[in-house]
């Protein structure tokens, strides 16, 4: 389980790698400076192709273009170079931005928010909405500090969510006809564990993986939440995880800290590849505005 570095843009903080099934790329994004790359297995290659607002996170549509998460709650698509705005922003959004978004089976993502000035967090200035395929906008929970890592269990009768300022990962069920939540719980404590909770997954059999920000690792927890091992990087600030290539066979990790390699390593703001000896579930596309 050797990290190998396969592109380095010395992200600030590289986040939501994910992976587009249509084209077969990874895709992921740098948050701060408003960048995005895509990596291609291939033939190794990789780009920056876009260069413009924060994207806190985004999903790829059915119809594989990008669904883009921005500052103030603002919501835009992405084709073919084109940028098309679909909401200009979110009332109480305004020192916001989107991080971290999940489409669900039928198409819709849930989308969190968090403070611009991430120092904010314990301020609980964030929500998390519900964007219906009809464009419909509904909030789910409020007094959110970092909105981050969400996934499915096998069955889809229950929703993990991660606010990085609690310290834990929660389950919700859910419900798939509505897209509703309910019975919030603790799935997993990770007080007495290094770094904190980020961006997650869920692979083919189960089992959760949580990226840990200041924890050089990705966590691997059964679905009883039991920790079962860890995946450690030559950085601290490792922010999401997600399985893509030949039959979901290789892990993707983010990480942040590119801007300051002396002191967070010189892999700080990589992406990284592994291969972890488990595949993981392909991801849903949104269905929004299509």
């Amino acid at each position: 389980m050797q990290p190998e570095i396969i592109a380095d843009y010395a992200c600030h903080v590289g986040e939501g790698p994910l992976w587009h099934p249509q084209e077969k790329r990874l895709y992921w994004a740098d948050i701060p400076t408003g960048r995005m790359f895509r990596y291609d297995p291939a033939d190794g290659s990789h780009e920056q192709f876009y260069d413009g607002g924060v994207v806190g996170g985004f999903t790829i549509q059915a119809d594989g273009s990008l669904l883009l998460f921005m500052e103030r709650g603002a919501i835009a698509g992405w084709k073919d170079g084109q940028l098309t705005p679909l909401v200009e922003g979110l009332e109480g959004e305004e020192e916001n931005r989107f991080n971290d978004v999940f489409a669900d089976p039928r198409g819709r993502v849930f989308c969190g928010t968090m403070p611009m000035d991430s120092s904010r967090g314990s301020e609980r200035l964030g929500t998390l909405y519900r964007l219906d395929t009809d464009m419909t906008i509904t909030p789910l929970l409020g007094g959110v500090g970092i909105s981050n890592g969400m996934g499915l269990t096998p069955d889809r009768a229950g929703l993990y969510y991660t606010d990085t300022m609690d310290n834990q990962i929660h389950l919700f069920d859910y419900d798939a006809d509505t897209g509703e939540i309910s019975n919030r719980r603790v799935f997993v404590d990770t007080r007495d564990e290094e770094g904190l909770p980020d961006g997650m997954t869920v692979d083919a059999e189960g089992r959760v993986w949580s990226a840990r920000f200041g924890g050089s690792c990705v966590a691997q927890y059964s679905a009883d939440g039991k920790a079962e091992r860890r995946v450690m990087f030559p950085t601290p600030n490792i922010t999401s995880v997600i399985f893509g290539g030949e039959g979901y066979a290789e892990m993707y990790v983010t990480c942040g800290g590119g801007e300051d390699k002396q002191s967070n390593g010189r892999a700080a703001g990589a992406l990284f590849r592994v291969d972890a000896g488990v595949k993981g579930a392909p991801e849903c596309p949104s269905r929004v505005g299509l």
